[in-house]
């Protein structure tokens, strides 16, 4: 009990530090850093540098682990990328040692350690997908109440703060950032280009033009805002439609790419002769690169065909 109670508090204290305001600023001053933003002085990223483990300066190097940095930004996953990657090589290794378990070679124990090991990247598309997506459900209400600050009076600056505190995540972190950016000296076109990054909609994209456009030239901004939020209502709207009509196609897709996979691991743990053939033989080894591509092909000719731009 005093052993699981210590993991518990270790636990925690370490996820108060990933929610805390000033780790989720440290981390964008070192995305930044590490990215060489040419918006951030020379003397300010070569302290944010130093302040790296040399863990993190040894990774961050790499393209990929940036990617995957920015990746787990717009995914909303607060924890640590070692940590995540280290969640990513205990997968593969339990995928590789259950293969092995099954005593049927070599070679269905890296079949599992690569689906083991793609599961915690799937579940980042995921979670970057329904995040996008809730964005999208409150994007119309953070506009609506952009519009009525301006309409009270207030300036721009004081409206992004008002839907950075009075709306919920995702909206309200991302307008907060923007907010904390500019008032820290960061030009409104920086702050919206981070925004962006993070967050990469269409409907954020249009946004960020109405707002450029009326900076430029002037006009009534709430109307346009208020006018911007009701296409969005309509966006959403349609979009819900189209994922009703296209859901048994979907789901056949999914169905028709899952299936012979399923079959042939039940075929080859309950009669590996019989499968064995396959890649015994020449003929049959150019029956399932055939069989791969084809699922392939179909499998996204099938979401090239539901994929309906809105």
């Amino acid at each position: 009990m005093a052993a699981l109670l210590g993991l518990i508090t270790v636990y925690m204290t370490y996820a108060a530090v990933k929610a805390s305001p000033a780790y989720e600023l440290k981390k964008r001053l070192r995305t930044l850093a590490v990215e060489a933003y040419e918006g951030l002085p020379a003397d300010i990223r070569i302290e944010i540098l130093v302040d790296m483990t040399p863990v993190d300066k040894y990774l961050y190097k790499f393209k990929l682990v940036r990617k995957l940095d920015s990746l787990m930004d717009k995914a909303g996953l607060k924890i640590d990328m070692k940590i995540f990657l280290l969640f990513v090589v205990l997968c593969a290794a339990a995928g590789f040692v259950i293969g092995a378990a099954l005593g049927r070679g070599i070679i269905f124990s890296f079949i599992f350690l690569l689906i083991l090991g793609a599961i915690p990247f799937i579940y980042l598309r995921l979670e970057k997908t329904r995040r996008a997506l809730k964005f999208t459900e409150q994007f119309a209400n953070a506009l609506d109440m952009m519009a009525r600050s301006l309409k009270a009076g207030h300036s721009l600056a004081s409206a992004l703060q008002v839907v950075g505190t009075e709306m919920s995540e995702p909206v309200a972190g991302l307008f907060r950032s923007v907010y904390e950016e500019q008032t820290y000296g960061l030009s409104l076109k920086d702050a919206f280009a981070h925004m962006i990054a993070r967050m990469d909609t269409t409907d954020l994209r249009f946004f960020v033009t109405a707002v450029s456009i009326y900076r430029e030239i002037g006009g009534n901004l709430a109307e346009i805002l208020e006018r911007l939020a009701e296409t969005i209502r309509e966006r959403v709207k349609i979009r819900r439609q189209v994922r009703v009509y296209t859901a048994q196609a979907r789901l056949s897709g999914y169905i028709l790419a899952v299936l012979p996979i399923f079959i042939a691991v039940l075929a080859y743990l309950f009669a590996p002769d019989y499968i064995e053939e396959l890649w015994m033989v020449k003929t049959g080894r150019y029956a399932i690169a055939g069989a791969l591509a084809m699922q392939i092909i179909g499998f996204f000719v099938i979401k090239k065909i539901i994929n309906i731009k809105i």
